[in-house]
């Protein structure tokens, strides 16, 4: 199973629509869930929007969170989206042999037997979880919560039973093109996560659709300088925006 977990705390500006790049990264099969961090009250309506459209078009679940929390809401999205996912492949094998028939529908001896073999794949199942994380200006007094918050998360990913890696990256990069930057490569040892963000560079624009793409080639070809990701947003009508015209 293969996941981006975004956080921001705010709108992006810079290139393409957010919720268009979330569609595709869904086509290929990549989860896609958004956190935003909140201090004070709420990030804006504008924000919210943005967040909640992003991970509904990705296929996957959006929370507001405050950096006191992050490390629990990381924890309980990831979780929470790696059953979502198996259930949804258990129910679609169901209708396959019993027609239209949920879990929910089965009696209940039979729905409690399911729910066993869900929670098994959840625990089981290989999971990449790549992180990416909003640098932007507004973000700088929050990244010593976002740092601990991944060493927590790692913590709860070994003591799954299947294999699970991370990989975690920043966005906007500190040159000029740089849409998202590696900081960490695919791994399951907490070692190395050590000081992610100590020399990051603090930038004002939120590329927010560039760097989920770049993320998407990463997993495609293990480097973000991959190929062609950008051409299904070149398509006629497929302009850029905040909310673009995506619909799920």
């Amino acid at each position: 199973m293969k996941q981006i977990l975004l956080i921001t705390d705010g709108c992006s500006n810079v290139g393409e629509s957010p919720v268009m790049a979330a569609a595709l990264a869904r086509q290929e099969g990549i989860v896609v869930n958004v956190i935003g961090i909140v201090d004070y009250g709420t990030i804006g309506e504008l924000g919210s929007l943005e967040i909640a459209e992003i991970a509904k078009a990705g296929g996957g679940m959006s929370q507001l969170s405050g950096t006191r929390k992050l490390a629990q809401t990381m924890q309980m999205l990831t979780r929470k989206t790696v059953v979502q996912t198996i259930q949804h492949a258990v129910n679609k094998e169901l209708k396959t042999i019993l027609g239209n028939s949920s879990v929910e529908d089965l009696p209940p001896d039979q729905r409690s037997q399911v729910v066993e073999v869900i929670d098994e794949l959840s625990e089981n199942s290989p999971l990449d979880v790549a992180l990416l994380i909003d640098a932007s200006a507004s973000m700088k007094p929050k990244l010593a919560a976002v740092e601990e918050a991944i060493r927590d998360m790692m913590l709860s990913l070994g003591a799954r039973q299947g294999a699970s890696r991370m990989a975690v990256f920043h966005f906007p990069g500190a040159h000029g093109g740089e849409d998202a930057v590696l900081d960490l490569d695919w791994t399951d040892d907490l070692g190395q996560v050590r000081s992610i963000f100590q020399r990051l560079a603090m930038r004002g624009a939120t590329p927010t659709g560039p760097a989920i793409l770049k993320v998407m080639d990463f997993f495609r070809y293990g480097t973000l300088e991959g190929h062609g990701s950008k051409k299904w947003l070149e398509e006629p009508g497929r302009g850029e925006g905040i909310l673009g015209d995506y619909v799920v």
